[in-house]
């Protein structure tokens, strides 16, 4: 159960009794190669995929003469960089490194393994939870201009043989009337999603009791609860730096 209060103290915890530079360091470069490394596939095949594809359903309904074919070019990028990259990425993120957090803690718990680090002296949350906070804080921007360029090049594969509209025109779209605060937008929704689905994971492994059964229940909450604060969040920033 997820519980603001008990979520507030959790994230103040993060930052008492730290370790040594040195050892943070060598726990992020592995973080990081555990959380973005690995989803570099995944995150790839879907942003190729959900770029040639709002390419074909725009072309398939913008079907007035009126309309320059450019247009499409134009909603794909637009489409692209505020909500395919940041958002869509991020629901998948969450089901994919969330419910790994969640659950690699979870496991730690319920072995005791969070219990030996307490009696040793070790502040569980600042030495488990912190790296993986700062690590994906640094990589998931990364895999969301990943994402966000391989989905505009989707977008051109679909126009060049999906016979949709021409190529030129792609172009012209994707460079027509462009505002660069788009991409600052997408990188500062990149950031705030990427702490909430690392810091929400990792409560809720970290508080899991029980055996092997609480450790799947507390990876599906944790997906569920990072899945709905993302949509929350998302509404939030577009209400604060779009309107």
């Amino acid at each position: 159960m997820f519980r603001v209060g008990q979520y507030v103290l959790f994230l103040g915890a993060l930052f008492k009794n730290r370790e040594s530079f040195r050892t943070y360091v060598n726990l992020v470069l592995d973080e990081c190669i555990y959380i973005g490394i690995n989803s570099i596939v995944l995150v790839g095949l879907v942003a190729v995929f959900m770029g040639a594809v709002s390419t074909l359903q725009t072309a398939y309904n913008l079907v007035n003469p009126l309309i320059p074919d450019s247009v499409i070019g134009l909603v794909v990028r637009d489409l692209t960089i505020l909500e395919l990259a940041p958002t869509i990425t991020a629901i998948i993120f969450a089901g994919k490194v969330g419910s790994s957090i969640a659950g690699n803690l979870g496991t730690m718990r319920i072995t005791e393994q969070i219990d030996a680090l307490e009696v040793m002296g070790i502040n569980p949350v600042s030495y488990l939870v912190l790296p993986k906070i700062i690590a994906t804080l640094f990589m998931y921007p990364l895999l969301v201009i990943l994402a966000g360029s391989l989905a505009i090049s989707g977008g051109y594969l679909a126009a060049e043989y999906g016979g949709v509209l021409a190529t030129a025109d792609f172009f012209v779209g994707l460079k027509q009337e462009f505002n660069p605060f788009s991409v600052q937008f997408a990188l500062i929704k990149s950031i705030v999603f990427a702490f909430l689905v690392a810091s929400i994971s990792a409560y809720m492994g970290f508080y899991t009791k029980g055996g092997a059964l609480e450790v799947g229940q507390a990876s599906t909450r944790a997906v569920t609860v990072s899945c709905i604060s993302i949509l929350l969040a998302d509404f939030v920033l577009a209400q604060l730096l779009l309107v």
